[in-house]
């Protein structure tokens, strides 16, 4: 029997079918993949901007930093209003405001005259930027039943294939027009590409845009938690982990410019880490569809942490371009890890929203993290106190990561065939 799942605009109207993880669905799942590298832009273009801005406002590193925490705020932010809009008009009316946000506040960070005008205009390039990401996420896991895991992890991978190829994008045309100039043409592409890629996806979908969840499978992990407990300990565990994460994320281009190697070896060791953090999300989307998505999880964190403790040991070129590819290699399945369990543990017609909540608790993380490392750095002139740092706070994640794993396994429910418990 085929599943239907949407729900048709008009009483009278019969619905249309949608197998899931059939063709049709890895094609919706292609387009939402270059949907979120497009428009994932705005989460990198700042780290590479962070040295030029700085010298051109004269401004400290921890106060140029305040611009990727308000990006992230707003994509954080941004990620539960379009997680509710997504939840109750569907994905595209959350991804033509995403455009519109993007491309507007692209503009305004490229014609800003003063810092604040610049930090102002990344929390919009944020709020444009989550739809891309969190909505998107929890969109294609009603794709897909038995690829649910590889799925959600494509869709993030957009972000990361985003860091791969935007960096050395926007260092080349800072370099050659600008990085006022730069943000226009970001502005351009985004617009552009993503409008066309967003029609696509529309018509993939068809006219019935409202998810009808009564035939959605049900959780197939009982934590014996509330959905509301279960949020509130992944959100603290998704702040834990994306603390220590921002670190390299956020200042390794300026941690090169430091050391004397250049800023431009530091945007091909932040792309480098993203082309490993694709590798990893794919890779461990395959683990949480055999394992499961706490497993998965707790993975990732513990070699996350074993990958921040070199960069307290090594400084040379060599060795942080091999410790930043095992960082994107270790770390990138973290985040989308917590979209899975959301979809383990609860009611898929929440996810878009509870997947937002998570998101922003993690965004929260790397917009913190990337700012108190800035501040670290400010007052010890060092960043070795701000991997320590991240050190710690990986720590912690680990410690709630174990006890959901603990209460999973106390109160593992029967799966269904192909499922993990």
């Amino acid at each position: 029997m085929v599943r239907v799942v949407h729900a048709p605009n008009h009483p009278g109207q019969m619905p249309e079918t949608f197998t899931p993880d059939s063709r049709q669905a890895w094609v919706r799942l292609v387009i939402a993949l270059l949907i979120g590298s497009i428009g994932g832009v705005g989460m990198w273009a700042v780290v590479v901007v962070i040295p030029v801005v700085q010298t051109e406002f004269a401004a400290t590193r921890g106060a140029v930093s305040l611009a990727f925490t308000l990006m992230m705020f707003g994509f954080g932010l941004g990620g539960v209003i379009a997680g509710k809009i997504t939840d109750k008009f569907g994905i595209v009316p959350a991804m033509a405001i995403s455009i519109a946000f993007l491309g507007v506040a692209n503009v305004l960070a490229g014609l800003s005259t003063q810092l604040w005008q610049f930090v102002a205009a990344y929390f919009l390039i944020g709020l444009g930027t989550s739809a891309t990401f969190a909505p998107l996420m929890a969109e294609a896991s009603h794709w897909f039943e038995r690829y649910r895991g590889l799925a959600v992890t494509i869709v993030a991978s957009g972000n990361y294939v985003a860091g791969t190829m935007w960096p050395p994008l926007i260092s080349t045309g800072i370099q050659t027009i600008g990085w006022r100039y730069t943000h226009v043409g970001i502005a351009l592409v985004c617009v552009s590409l993503m409008t066309i890629m967003v029609l696509v996806l529309r018509a993939q979908i068809g006219d019935d845009k409202v998810r009808n969840h009564a035939n959605a499978p049900p959780p197939r992990v009982d934590l014996k938690l509330s959905t509301n407990t279960l949020t509130v300990l992944l959100s603290i565990a998704s702040i834990s982990c994306c603390v220590a994460m921002a670190m390299p994320q956020v200042h390794i281009v300026a941690y090169c410019g430091d050391l004397g190697y250049g800023v431009a070896r530091g945007a091909e060791m932040l792309s480098l880490m993203m082309a490993c953090g694709i590798v990893s999300r794919i890779g461990s989307g395959y683990l949480a569809d055999k394992i499961g998505g706490i497993p998965t999880l707790l993975v990732g964190a513990l070699a996350q942490g074993f990958a921040l403790v070199f960069y307290l040991f090594f400084d040379s070129l060599t060795s942080l371009y091999i410790i930043s590819a095992m960082f994107g290699l270790f770390q990138g399945g973290i985040v989308p890890s917590y979209a899975i369990i959301v979809r383990e543990a609860m009611p898929a017609s929440e996810a878009a929203t509870r997947v937002g909540i998570v998101i922003f608790a993690s965004v929260f993380g790397m917009s913190f993290g990337g700012w108190v490392s800035g501040i670290i750095f400010d007052a010890t002139g060092s960043y070795a106190a701000a991997f320590a740092n991240g050190v710690a706070w990986n720590a912690l994640n680990i410690g709630i990561v174990v006890t959901l794993l603990i209460r999973s396994r106390m109160n593992a429910v029967k799966a269904g065939p192909g499922f993990a418990t």
